[in-house]
């Protein structure tokens, strides 16, 4: 019977495509330690370091012991408490936006917001190199979707073009830093298009929100464009160092979600103590960033790159798990990206800087992954 998923397993393993989880012993702001070795951890997106902080958790479980390790229940039934409403008022308040929803998860978000936004007769565009999320949420609807060629403005508005007026709602979904090769979205031409050709825009920030920005709320708030932008998600699990996520927009938008998000109805909310530290991070240590998370991208920057993430695209997937060993044995930990993450033919690393690695060692670590090319 299960001969095969055997079959399965050994032609992953035989193209270097098998996966498996690693036992590590501990980790920190910037090192990650295994088998007795310590190894600068470009494979986190802990960004700000607020992650795996002791100091930080101490400090924060000092001025609130009042809250417990889980709510049992969804939110719509007895799983919040007023700490969620403070975390979405408070949100709400720094995107000057109606109302906030906050999810489990940026896996939720995308699925509950894609899956629920685009019924029967409606139509989502989405960037070609969208997470993963946003594509199952998008199978999952009732509406079609159209996937278009990557940052391609022009492509997608001969899509526009061709099959806007063909159904009622439509919705544009963009990440806005894109997850496996660190651009960004030309988020100025998207809204130009929504407005041109009525359409909801979506802006995904995960991966942008805590890092860009003078409050840390990310490209769209760089760019002054947040008013512009129909709903926009955001994570706590990477910048922010703890677990979550949320989707800010109009009433009607959110209200909608609450009642039609399933990933969000039927999910157990998260711990209260979660709610309170994210909601403690983003009020009292978020806030004072703002020259690291400039420094961190502006060495990103001088590695070629957009953001705090550094797409080194090796090609073949035993060349791109030879050159991981070979950053390993020199004191890096990065993991290789493989398809379907990212498009066959790009296996690569991914470099995910945060505020404590150096210039100099990302440097060192490009150069290393560069010569075994």
């Amino acid at each position: 019977m299960l001969e095969k998923f055997d079959e399965q397993l050994k032609i992953l393993k035989k193209h270097s495509h098998f996966r498996d989880i690693k036992d590590f012993e501990s980790k920190d702001e910037k090192y990650i330690y295994i088998n007795d070795k310590k190894l600068i951890n470009l494979s986190s997106n802990n960004y700000l370091g607020f992650a795996d902080n002791k100091s930080l958790t101490e400090e924060f479980l000092n001025t609130c012991d009042k809250y417990s390790f889980g709510s049992a229940s969804a939110r719509l039934l007895t799983g919040t408490l007023p700490v969620y409403k403070e975390l979405e008022n408070l949100l709400s308040q720094l995107f000057n936006k109606d109302a906030t929803l906050l999810f489990n998860s940026g896996y939720h978000a995308n699925v509950g917001i894609n899956s629920s936004i685009a019924g029967k007769g409606d139509v989502i565009f989405s960037d070609k190199l969208n997470h993963a999320s946003i594509i199952d949420g998008m199978k999952l609807s009732d509406g079609k979707f159209f996937r278009y060629p990557h940052n391609n403005m022009e492509a997608l508005e001969k899509l526009l073009i061709r099959e806007r007026n063909n159904f009622k709602n439509a919705v544009i979904v963009s990440e806005s830093v894109f997850s496996m090769d660190g651009d960004i979205a030309d988020l100025e031409k998207l809204i130009e298009l929504k407005e041109k050709y009525n359409c909801i825009l979506i802006i995904d920030e995960a991966h942008a929100f805590g890092v860009f920005g003078q409050k840390g709320l990310g490209v769209c708030e760089t760019l002054g464009i947040i008013d512009k932008v129909d709903l926009i998600m955001g994570t706590f699990g990477k910048a922010i160092g703890s677990m979550g996520a949320f989707a800010v927009g109009n009433q009607t938008l959110i209200d909608y979600l609450t009642n039609k998000a399933r990933s969000f109805i039927f999910s157990t909310a998260l711990p209260p103590i979660n709610i309170a530290f994210t909601k403690w991070i983003i009020e009292n240590k978020l806030p004072t960033t703002y020259e690291k998370r400039m420094q961190m991208l502006k060495i990103g920057e001088n590695a070629g790159s957009d953001s705090h993430i550094i797409p080194i695209v090796i090609g073949g997937n035993q060349k791109t798990v030879e050159t991981c060993e070979i950053l390993y044995q020199n004191g890096y930990f990065t993991l290789p990206i493989r398809p379907p993450t990212v498009p066959e033919g790009t296996s690569r690393l991914r470099l995910s800087l945060t505020t404590e690695i150096t210039e100099q060692e990302l440097n060192n670590a490009i150069h290393l992954a560069k010569q075994t090319k």
